[in-house]
């Protein structure tokens, strides 16, 4: 299994807005965002995001942990 980086929610929206995710808005500390064809998803506003929570994000938004940390170097 990859090692996934220490990333913070805002990098994770970074990321996620390049295949399609859009801000919707925020609750809190919480940024929800939307894509057409998948589900909402809803990312803490941290500036660390914990390696468990990071991997389902990642797997809610139908990705492998190589093609999410591809989106975060692009």
């Amino acid at each position: 299994m990859p090692h996934l980086p220490v990333v913070s929610g805002d990098e994770v929206v970074k990321a996620l807005r390049k295949i399609g995710y859009v801000w919707d808005h925020t609750e809190g500390s919480h940024m929800i965002l939307y894509h057409t064809s998948r589900i909402r998803l809803t990312v803490p506003r941290h500036k660390e995001v914990s390696r468990g929570l990071l991997r389902a994000i990642i797997r809610d938004a139908s990705l492998t942990p190589d093609q999410f940390t591809k989106l975060l170097k692009d």
